[in-house]
C-alpha cells in the first residue's frame, strides 16, 4: 500500500514540473492580446467658414463643436499615421475611443479656420493635397501656408492626386494607353511635388471622389503609396484593408446627436454624393 502511494506521489510531482515554468500571472497580464478589436472613425472635412457655402462646407463653429465633443467625451484624436502603422504591423493597436481627423483638397480655410482650432484643442490632422491648386487656385492654400501647417507639428501632408481627376469619367472618354499614362502621372507627379516642396515622406493617398478599382489600387501601390483612402462610411477596423480604408465624409448637419452617432458607429447608413 505504501509502495503504491509512493508511486502516485512521484507521478503527481513529475506532472507538476512543467507547470512551474509557466509565466506568473502578473507577467501574463501585461502581455499584449493576440487580437484586439479596433474601431476607429476617420472623420473627413473639406472646408470651413461662417456660413454653408456648399455641400462640403462645415461652419467653423460646428467644427469646433466636434472637437469639443470629442474632448468632453473621452475621445482621443490620434495621427492617421498611427492607425496606418498598426495596419502595417509597425505599431500597437490604437486605444479604444481613438479618432482620426483628415481634410481633402487643402482649401484655404484649413489655414484660416482649421489651424487655429487644431492648435487650441491640440489635435493632429492629415491634409490630402492636390498640388496643381496650391499657390494657383484662389480657393487653395499657398505652399508657404502649408509649410506653416507642417511647422505646427500637428499636420501631416499627403496626396490627393495631382489635379483631382474623375478616374471613372476619364476611363470612359480616354483611350486605354492615354488613361494609363494619365493615372500614373496623377499618382507620381503629386507625390513628387509634395515631397519636393515640403520634404518628408508621401505614401498615403485619398482617392478623388472616392473612386477606385483594383487596377487603380495596383497602380497606387506601384507608385509607392502604402495606404489609400475611400469615402465608404464606417469605422476602420480589423476587417479593412490598408489600401482602401473607410472615411466618414462629414456635412454641416452632422452636429449634436448626429455627430455623436457617427463617432460611436451607430449612425444610420447614408449615401453622400461627393
Amino acid at each position: 500500500m505504501k509502495y503504491r502511494l509512493h508511486l502516485l506521489a512521484l507521478l503527481f510531482f513529475s506532472l507538476s514540473i512543467p507547470l512551474s515554468h509557466a509565466a506568473p500571472p502578473e507577467i501574463k497580464k501585461n502581455q499584449p492580446a493576440v487580437s484586439q478589436e479596433v474601431r476607429v472613425p476617420i472623420l473627413l472635412y473639406h472646408r470651413f467658414g461662417p456660413t454653408v457655402a456648399d455641400g462640403m462646407t462645415i461652419t467653423t463653429p460646428v467644427f469646433e463643436s466636434h472637437l469639443k465633443y470629442l474632448k468632453d467625451n473621452g475621445y482621443k484624436v490620434i495621427p492617421l499615421r498611427q492607425l496606418v502603422d498598426w495596419y502595417q504591423k509597425k505599431g500597437p493597436a490604437p486605444a479604444p475611443k481613438s479618432v482620426v481627423i483628415v481634410e481633402d483638397d487643402a482649401h484655404k480655410t484649413v489655414y484660416t479656420d482649421m489651424l487655429p482650432l487644431a492648435k487650441k484643442y491640440n489635435v493632429p490632422v492629415t491634409v490630402f493635397i492636390y498640388p496643381s491648386a496650391v499657390s494657383n487656385a484662389k480657393y487653395a492654400m499657398t505652399w508657404d501656408q502649408i509649410r506653416e501647417l507642417k511647422k505646427s507639428g500637428l499636420f501631416d501632408l499627403q496626396s490627393h492626386t495631382y489635379w483631382h481627376p474623375n478616374f471613372k469619367r476619364d476611363k470612359k472618354k480616354m483611350k486605354p494607353l492615354e488613361y494609363e499614362k494619365s493615372v500614373t502621372t496623377q499618382l507620381v507627379k503629386s507625390k513628387a511635388k509634395i515631397e519636393k516642396e515640403l520634404g518628408g515622406k508621401v505614401d498615403m493617398l485619398a482617392w478623388p471622389f472616392g473612386i477606385f478599382d483594383d487596377d487603380l489600387l495596383k497602380k497606387a501601390a506601384d507608385a509607392g503609396y502604402a495606404a489609400t483612402f475611400t469615402i465608404v462610411a464606417h469605422h476602420a477596423g480589423t476587417a479593412d484593408s490598408v489600401n482602401k480604408l473607410p472615411r466618414y465624409l462629414l456635412i454641416n448637419s452632422d452636429q449634436g446627436k448626429a455627430f455623436a452617432q457617427i463617432v460611436a458607429g451607430t449612425a444610420p447608413k447614408r449615401n453622400i454624393v461627393y
